[in-house]
């Protein structure tokens, strides 16, 4: 593919899921984004990738460490668009959360099963 996007929850099987032989199993000039969580992207290696020129781009929006640490290889990698945990903070999507939470309080409060769950309990 030509654009890889992640956008799954952070489990014991996806912990690790892109990891260095993953990325270099992309094809070249392909552009990985990661807007799930920051475990699941091994961040040395796609830095190393976007310096070698494999990876055509990146953009995260999630981290390993949150905030990001200095250090991190990604702050000095070439053509990757950062962005601080804030991929869904648009005015609708933070509305839409508010009424899942007080959806699943008023459930919980009345001894219902909450009806937005991602662990299923």
């Amino acid at each position: 593919s030509d654009f890889v996007t992640l956008h799954v929850a952070l489990t014991p099987e996806t912990r690790g899921l892109i990891d260095r032989a993953t990325v270099l199993r992309m094809r070249s000039g392909a552009v990985l984004v990661n807007a799930s969580r920051g475990g699941i992207v091994d961040e040395a290696a796609v830095a190393a990738s976007l310096r070698s020129g494999h990876l055509a781009g990146a953009g995260f929006d999630v981290f390993r460490d949150e905030p990001i640490a200095p250090d991190n290889p990604l702050l000095a990698a070439p053509n990757i668009v950062l962005t601080p945990h804030i991929g869904s903070a648009s005015v609708s999507t933070r509305a839409r959360m508010a009424d899942l939470a007080v959806e699943n309080l008023l459930a919980g409060l009345d001894g219902r099963p909450l009806p937005h769950c991602a662990n299923g309990s």
